[in-house]
């Protein structure tokens, strides 16, 4: 009986020692989906941010007021005839 006991016993504790202590571990399982959420926030942002450049990109082939905006903000043009004022506000 003391041998049936000691056999059952040994496979008990072999059967869970890859549950506790090997590459499938519970703390191993845990590791994986913490790195998982990361990555999937990270996936999130760069999702947005590719949407944002892919309806950017859209917005300037297909029209002018996208090209006409950039000009104005970044390069500081005007139209023809137009008079432009820069107003300086006190700190």
């Amino acid at each position: 009986m003391n041998y049936i006991i000691t056999i059952l016993l040994v496979l008990l504790i072999a059967l869970q020692y890859d549950l506790w202590v090997g590459k499938a571990s519970i703390v191993e399982v845990r590791k994986l989906e913490a790195a998982l959420e990361l990555q999937a926030a990270d996936n999130q942002r760069l999702k947005e941010r590719n949407d944002a450049l892919k309806a950017e990109v859209l917005d300037l082939k297909n029209g002018l007021e996208a090209i006409e905006e950039r000009v104005r903000t970044e390069l500081g043009m005007i139209k023809q005839n137009e008079t432009f004022f820069h107003v300086i506000e006190k700190k």
